[in-house]
């Protein structure tokens, strides 16, 4: 499937070395005023080629939109948009062609479709994340209308945790960095220096979003979210709230009490059975270290026989610096699929409108 979403969706296309990729948004309510300049912004945050912590594949990420905006406003028929590839070295991977990366994706996508698109794991790779970018940027013009902020920073690479998590920090920082960032950067900086690279984990919060988002068992906020975040290329776990320590507390430390003014925690992250609260939604996404690492390594050929191979090419040494933008982009289109989904759960919203 290459379509996310359910009122809003996001279909995506393209390859890492082809001649492009881009999305369709459907769904996007009319009337919402389209910022160009932060669409841009926001794909120039998550843009390889920006700094030493990221791949040095250097693309433009210039986004052109094709439709769905008339006069700088959505007009209500899908927005399609499309962002070149400029910056392709093929070559770099020639000789991946009969040959798997140990912990990529390569050798999955070869059994389930028996293709092998050796040029940077074409449609699996981290590459087409700038599409997600770029439809998250869209869903934040319109939950800027609800006062609905979202955030996203790095809170840990490897062992070294940014302690009191500043946000402000992270908006400035070259790897978004929530705290501690020369240490991060310095344990980056030895992976790569080693040909190797490291994990991180990422907190993310949203600001402002109503109570009731959540649509009962099976389209429940916090597995959706989870689903939209563990779909991120290297996340392999997802915590909302609490999160593991949950499983560590007793009830009477877990539960959120709550006065006349309303909750006087928030364990829960924002979200109970599914649904919204009204208080901060709190989310970590857990990323694994780069597959695409430069020592060699021993893997499978297509023939099913041992090779051992070393890497060449241009791989970020911490994906999770990147992915940080990503996780930002997906939750926003969360939030506004399930906002919309929201406008007929019950018969007052209905009667509101007609």
């Amino acid at each position: 499937m290459n379509t996310f979403g359910r009122k809003l969706t996001l279909t995506t296309f393209g390859e890492s070395h082809g001649a492009a990729i881009g999305g369709v948004i459907d769904g996007f309510p009319a009337g919402v005023r389209i910022d160009t300049q932060f669409l841009q912004s926001e794909l120039d945050r998550r843009r390889p080629g920006r700094n030493k912590f990221a791949t040095a594949r250097d693309e433009a990420d210039r986004a052109e939109i094709l439709s769905g905006v008339f006069e700088g406003v959505s007009s209500g028929a899908p927005i399609a948009f499309v962002i070149l590839n400029q910056n392709q070295k093929s070559n770099d991977y020639e000789n991946l062609r009969e040959i798997f990366r140990p912990g990529h994706a390569d050798f999955t996508y070869f059994k389930k479709f028996g293709i092998r698109d050796h040029r940077g794991g074409g449609r699996v790779s981290a590459r087409e994340t700038a599409v997600r970018v770029a439809g998250g940027a869209f869903a934040q013009m319109l939950l800027n209308e609800f006062g609905v902020s979202v955030k996203s920073g790095v809170l840990s690479v490897a062992d070294v945790v940014a302690g009191e998590p500043d946000f402000d920090l992270a908006s400035k920082s070259e790897i978004y960095s929530l705290g501690n960032e020369d240490a991060m950067k310095s344990l980056i900086m030895k992976a790569r220096e080693q040909h190797d690279s490291v994990g991180a984990s990422v907190l993310s919060v949203v600001d402002g979003a109503p109570t009731g988002l959540g649509e009962g068992l099976y389209y429940k906020l916090d597995a959706v979210l989870a689903a939209a975040l563990m779909g991120i290329n290297g996340v392999k776990a997802v915590e909302i709230g609490e999160g593991i320590n949950a499983s560590r507390l007793f009830g009477s430390q877990n539960n959120d009490e709550m006065s006349e003014q309303g909750f006087l925690s928030n364990h829960a992250g924002g979200i109970l059975g599914g649904i919204s609260t009204g208080e901060r939604i709190v989310l970590k996404s857990h990323f694994k270290p780069t597959p695409s690492i430069f020592k060699a390594q021993k893997t499978q050929n297509l023939n099913g026989e041992c090779v051992e191979f070393e890497l060449r090419g241009r791989h970020d040494p911490c994906i999770g610096v990147r992915g940080s933008v990503v996780a930002t982009a997906m939750i926003r289109l969360v939030i506004c699929d399930m906002m919309l989904l929201n406008l007929g759960s019950n018969l007052a919203n209905l009667k509101k409108f007609y």
